[in-house]
Parts: structure tokens; C-alpha cells; sequence
């Protein structure tokens, strides 16, 4: 998981409010693109694709990611079909299904592996809505780091007398317009995920 360091560093030197912004935002951006990648890996009732996206089946020693061996489809809503290119890695591809932690169980017919998806239990539901919860949690201190870097930079600005006191406040304010709208798009993004999580099929 690639997220936010957790501790204040001297981090690069910025010369100007801008650079100073354009260098939060790109890493709040990061932040919430982490933050939907890791969602994609969590489970709801329904197939799809982005469950898949961490397996890596072992193609001859190398750990080589599924979507670059077969070809995958989801035909219905609890269904996921693998077809590999190259028929000898089926067993390869199972055992990668079974050892991850999704729980699910692949059958084939020698040519095409089938993935039900089960319904979810009311247990594992709230399993993963904890996780997910934690997940968006981890995600939210990545950003609250992240204005906290960035106001340093500013004071450190001023400090350096490259900005005014009217223009460090005005950045503080700006720091933390951004940081509330990155708040918000990862309280939307999770309670998008628990509904889906949730939801019963």
C-alpha cells in the first residue's frame, strides 16, 4: 500500500504559494487514486474485474499479473470468466485465485476458468465495511499530513520573507479549502463503496 509518509520531513523547498499548492494537490490527488485502488480489491456482492487487479499468478517464476495472461469478463452479475492464452497456466491461475485473500472458488473446463462470485454473509459484509472504513480512515491522516506539510511550507515562506502575512493567511485558507474538498471526496468515495458493500442482491 503506497500512501502519505507519516512524518513531518524538511520535504522540498518551494519558492511560491503556487508551487507550494500545486505540489499539495497533486499529493491529495495521489491520495484519493490510492484510496480507489485499494476499494477496487474490496469485495461486494457483485463480480468484478478490479477484485483481480492484485493477483499475480507465478508464469514460469515470474510473479506476473492475471490481466496480462488471459482474458477476463464479467457475462453476469456473480460471475467472473477468466480465458487464459495459454491453456497449461489454468492450474498456475487457480492456485493464485486460491491463495489470495478473496475467498473465492474457480472451477474450469480445461479451457476457461469460472469465478462465482457468492452472495456475501451478513458477517463478512461487516468485515469489509470495517475494512473499508479503515481503509478511508489511513486515507484521511495521508491528507491531514499533507496540509500540515504544506502550511510548514508557508510558514517557512514567510519566514524566508519570499511572501507577506497577508499572503501566508490567504494560503492557509486555501490549504484548507483543498484539505475539506479532498475530506469530502473520500467520505463520498467510501460511502459510495459500503453502499455497494451492503447492498443484497
Amino acid at each position: 500500500m503506497k500512501t502519505e509518509p507519516q512524518t513531518a520531513s524538511a520535504g522540498p523547498a518551494f519558492n511560491s504559494i503556487k508551487e507550494v499548492e500545486a505540489n499539495i494537490k497533486a499529493r491529495m490527488e495521489k491520495a484519493i487514486t490510492d484510496l480507489q485502488h485499494e476499494m477496487a480489491h474490496i469485495r461486494t456482492g457483485r463480480a468484478s474485474l478490479g477484485l483481480l487487479d492484485h493477483i499475480r499468478v507465478d508464469y514460469y517464476g515470474t510473479p506476473t499479473p492475471l490481466n496480462q495472461l488471459a482474458n477476463l469478463h464479467v457475462p453476469e452479475p456473480a460471475l467472473i470468466t477468466i480465458q487464459p492464452w495459454d491453456v497449461s497456466q489454468i492450474g498456475p491461475i487457480e492456485r493464485a485465485i486460491r491463495v489470495s485473500d478473496l475467498g473465492l472458488n474457480p472451477a474450469n473446463d480445461g479451457k476457461l476458468i469460472r469465478l462465482p462470485i457468492p452472495p456475501l454473509t451478513e458477517e463478512r459484509r461487516k468485515e469489509l465495511v470495517k475494512k473499508l472504513h479503515a481503509a478511508a480512515e489511513h486515507h484521511r491522516v495521508s491528507v491531514r499530513n499533507i496540509r500540515r506539510d504544506g502550511n510548514e511550507s508557508v510558514k517557512k515562506l514567510l519566514k524566508d520573507k519570499k511572501i507577506t502575512e497577508d499572503e501566508e493567511k490567504r494560503a492557509h485558507d486555501e490549504i484548507q479549502k483543498m484539505t475539506d474538498g479532498y475530506m469530502e471526496k473520500i467520505d463520498q468515495a467510501a460511502r459510495t463503496k459500503e453502499k455497494e458493500i451492503l447492498e443484497i442482491k
